[in-house]
């Protein structure tokens, strides 16, 4: 075989391969074999007959383009190892010649990761805010978990911001309901949001058995978007009443004998959690203070793809929220220009680093073993909220295994940067990152994490989410 390359772009070589005939003979042999035991020849078993007697039957063109097909991606390959190119897709081929027993020619145009100059990743430096726990956060949390205690306590009286109603909702459109717009016997508390737009404006002052009638529009379903008109019953209203924040609140809320030490430990795990958060924005702030060391050209395709996914991904999770992609704008103060903008932007800076990670990693010529691959299957199950071996059945069934493998690769690179980084605070302290685990997520053992502050530890997952597919 020869094979020469041409430089398209910097992401995309096309091979131009040549194979002599005689290469091709196990090839065709093979492909003798497995036509014999498709046909059926008057006077032959099945699988015992012989090339002449196929050629005269069916023909050689069909053995010969088994054959093609067999060798092509075997080529193929070979041509990618002799000049170090690593594909990105799949390849675009073509036979370019080929006639019998003359020589195989094919070209094969693919994307392929970018060649660049990895820059030195030793003493990299970075900062990040302060950790700051205010009372107000404090209070937060107590108020989280006196609710988690509070009772409800029916009231006759018009509904107001923090009841408790139960309503009946009937969406209708033109005088017909929506398939899917009826809901009853709910329990809602007023001025929650994020259900559909004017349902707490609706629902203030109304009082059990009132009903009231307000336009807004859908958030899911084959008709999102829809102006609908929207029927409310309210049938009881309650009011929440919260236990007192005392000594014996506090016996019985945790494992505390004073409200004092029960606040304490409440500030500690907000702070635990507030220094993973900037444990996580540190190696973040590493990765890019690398990433602005060097130039990467980016495949245009990968990142329109990636970009594609991620949009697709935000509005999913707008759906099953219950948002419109309008009210989150408006709730994060973006046009949506600025919000595809932003995207852009932080897919760019993904797929930058994972071509600078993958370098990093082969130079470093790190390898995992059979423990790390089961805790990173264990711990994407748990991301995901699936059983770890059904998890892993699946990965193993599709093929997913080396994508995992590429991620631990990454990882450990992403560890090496930034635990040989100094990362410094607002005030000048230097950062311990002494919760980055091994494949570069962040994060500290299962029992240790502070069971009133999920929503912390959702926050610093989130943080972590774009490096970890990096």
């Amino acid at each position: 075989m020869k094979s020469a390359v041409e430089t398209l772009s910097p992401t995309r070589a096309k091979l131009t391969v040549e194979v002599p005939f005689e290469e091709l003979k196990p090839s065709l042999d093979a492909a003798y074999q497995k036509i014999a035991k498709q046909i059926n020849v008057p006077g032959f078993r099945r699988g015992k007959v012989p090339p002449a007697v196929i050629d005269r039957q069916i023909g050689r063109g069909p053995v010969l383009d088994e054959a093609i097909n067999a060798v092509v991606p075997q080529q193929y390959m070979a041509a990618l190892q002799e000049h170090d190119l690593e594909p990105l897709a799949q390849p675009e081929i073509e036979v370019t010649k080929f006639e019998d027993n003359e020589s195989l020619e094919f070209t094969a145009e693919v994307d392929v990761k970018p060649d660049f100059e990895l820059p030195s990743y030793d003493g990299l430096e970075a900062s990040v805010d302060d950790v700051e726990i205010s009372d107000a956060d404090v209070e937060e949390q107590v108020e989280a978990l006196r609710e988690r205690f509070g009772t409800l306590v029916p009231v006759e009286r018009a509904a107001a911001d923090g009841d408790f109603v139960t309503i009946d909702l009937v969406a209708a459109k033109d005088g017909e309901t929506v398939e899917g717009g009826e809901v009853t016997g709910m329990s809602y508390k007023v001025g929650r949001g994020g259900m559909i737009d004017g349902l707490d404006e609706a629902l203030a002052g109304m009082s059990a058995g009132e009903e009231r009638t307000f336009d807004s529009e859908l958030v899911g379903g084959d008709l999102v978007g829809e102006p609908v008109q929207v029927t409310v019953k309210v049938s009881a209203v309650q009011e929440q009443q919260l236990p007192e924040y005392d000594d014996e609140f506090a016996q019985l809320a945790s494992e505390f004998d004073t409200a004092e030490e029960l606040t304490a430990d409440v500030r500690e795990r907000l702070g635990r959690g507030k220094r993973l958060e900037q444990a996580a924005a540190a190696r973040d702030a590493v990765l890019e203070a690398l990433l602005e060391k060097v130039e990467i050209p980016l495949p245009e395709v990968m990142v329109t793809d990636e970009l594609n996914a991620r949009r697709a991904n935000v509005e999913q999770q707008l759906g099953f929220a219950g948002i419109t992609m309008e009210k989150y704008l408006e709730d994060e103060g973006q046009t949506q220009e600025e919000f595809e903008a932003d995207l852009e932007r932080r897919v760019r800076d993904a797929v930058a680093a994972q071509f600078i990670l993958d370098k990093i990693a082969k130079k470093e010529e790190f390898g995992i073993d059979q423990a790390e691959l089961s805790e990173h299957l264990v711990r994407r199950a748990q991301q995901s909220g699936q059983d770890p071996q059904e998890f892993a059945n699946h990965m193993f069934e599709h093929n997913h295994i080396p994508e995992l493998v590429q991620e631990i690769l990454r990882g450990k690179a992403l560890a090496t940067i930034v635990e040989a980084a100094t990362v410094k605070d607002a005030s000048g302290n230097v950062v311990e990152l002494k919760n980055l685990r091994p494949d570069g997520t962040i994060g500290e053992p299962v029992d240790e994490a502070p069971a009133d502050a999920a929503a912390a530890e959702e926050t610093t997952e989130d943080s972590t989410e774009d490096s970890e597919k990096a």
